[in-house]
């Protein structure tokens, strides 16, 4: 079977290069200004000729997403630009608008361009469409099933195909969201979006004043009270049970900001979505010939770009070589901050064996982040930069580009060598033994 390629996000430099080190054969990263991640992103011009030349180096791909939904403003200064950007020939360019699509191949008929997910392609006509206007390559929508996503690559063959396996699902169609552009001013088809589906909210009840403007409720009462919290589910909606039709949101970490929301006769719900892991698919992914796995994640740690990277590079490798699927690699992704997983729309109802395999193996063993390995000396001490704390007797997983292997921590030193217990949390710097040859490895604390 034909190895697909994994694809990895990158929001800096150095998760470009944790992404290569840990298995990715290629890595998406964006202009600020032209995709839709403006935030957490330092990837100027310099930093994209950087990574264009790392890719190079390493025998990889780095494609620029320039995936905006763009207003006038930004049509006005497009190709002017793009102009440096595209002299550094980036192997592919991930696009979604039309008429920036059509500058682009006018004024460099040979780029190579990727439909984004922003497109919604969600059939075989849609990816024809998109195949006469000459693009090589198509990133399904993430509403899909398995057997639609076959139907699309049988009825197109010569068409490369991407999809999404594993990372951040929006509440809305392939992240055609307006809430956050509603309660923040924050555009999220501009890439700005606050992912203000996912925060924590209290909800307070209303009065209206004389003049109509709706106010903070002078009711003191217990039936009140109970209106005052509310925590978005992950997965889930929650319907609030006030008396009024209109309240006031107030996100926790923003105290003393309001935001109104109405509730009609069907209800208010605030939604947020699980995560998206499909890990379990990717042995039919590759058995239907999709061209490239994509994983989400721009704004996410190093520590997130590698252990994703190593799980699925281990996963495609397997599913190419006829390897059974190994449930373990469930349990790898446990480590992970996120909001409980699911497969999204791959697959409604699983057979039996996988519903064993989510059951018993997906927190069968959880994990930390907890240290950075920055250098390694002459006796093999490895320098460690410390995010979270962690002690001797601990089990510590050392995710290396070489394999993971978990150790039972018997020794450290502070910094300058003198023994050590514990290492406190965050801005803490230790010396762990027996480290020689794990330069770029990442430190986990076994949980279970």
């Amino acid at each position: 079977m034909k190895k697909p390629e994994l694809l990895l996000p990158a929001g800096t430099f150095r998760h470009l290069e944790y992404a290569y080190d840990f298995g990715a054969d290629a890595v998406y990263a964006g202009q600020p200004r032209y995709s839709l991640r403006a935030r957490n992103n330092e990837f100027k011009l310099e930093q994209l000729q950087k990574g264009i030349e790392e890719a190079r180096v390493r025998g990889k791909k780095l494609y620029i997403a320039s995936n905006i939904l763009p207003h006038n403003a930004k049509i006005k200064t497009y190709l002017k630009d793009m102009e440096p950007l595209m002299a550094m020939k980036p192997d592919a360019l991930i696009m979604a608008d039309p008429g920036l699509i059509m500058m682009v191949k006018d004024r460099w008929p040979e780029a190579e361009i990727h439909l984004s997910v922003q497109a919604n392609t969600v059939n075989y006509a849609g990816v024809k469409f998109w195949q006469r206007q000459g693009i090589s390559r198509v990133i399904l929508s993430r509403e899909l099933s398995l057997d639609e996503i076959e139907e699309i690559k049988q009825q197109c063959p010569d068409m490369e195909i991407e999809v999404f396996v594993h990372g951040a699902l929006c509440i809305a169609y392939s992240g055609r969201c307006l809430l956050s552009g509603y309660f923040n001013r924050r555009d999220p088809n501009q890439g700005t979006c606050t992912n203000a589906c996912r925060w924590q909210y209290k909800v307070h009840e209303t009065d209206s004043n004389d003049a109509g403007d709706v106010t903070l409720t002078t009711n003191n009462s217990s039936e009140a009270d109970e209106c005052h919290s509310l925590t978005s589910a992950a997965g889930g909606v929650v319907r609030n049970n006030c008396a009024n039709d209109s309240y006031l949101l107030e996100d926790v970490t923003r105290p003393g900001e309001y935001m109104e929301i109405n509730e009609d006769e069907h209800g208010t719900y605030i939604m947020n979505s699980k995560d998206l892991r499909a890990i379990e698919h990717v042995e039919r992914l590759v058995k239907i010939g999709v061209d490239s796995l994509k994983i989400e994640g721009r704004t996410k740690s190093i520590y997130y770009v590698a252990r994703v990277a190593a799980a699925y590079r281990r996963a495609i490798d397997a599913a190419v070589s006829g390897e059974a699927f190994n449930p373990d690699l469930l349990a790898d992704l446990e480590g992970l901050a996120n909001r409980g997983y699911t497969d999204g729309f791959l697959q409604r109802h699983h057979a039996e064996d996988y519903q064993n395999y989510l059951d018993n193996h997906s927190k069968s063993r959880q994990s930390q982040f907890v240290g950075e390995v920055l250098e390694i000396d002459a006796n093999g001490y490895a320098l460690v930069e410390v995010k979270n704390k962690f002690s001797i007797g601990d089990k510590l997983e050392i995710l290396h580009p070489s394999g993971t292997r978990v150790i039972e921590l018997q020794e450290m030193q502070d910094k300058v060598g003198a023994q050590v217990s514990v290492a406190a949390g965050s801005g803490i710097y230790v010396r762990l033994p027996g480290m020689a040859g794990m330069e770029k490895a990442l430190i986990a604390r076994v949980i279970n």
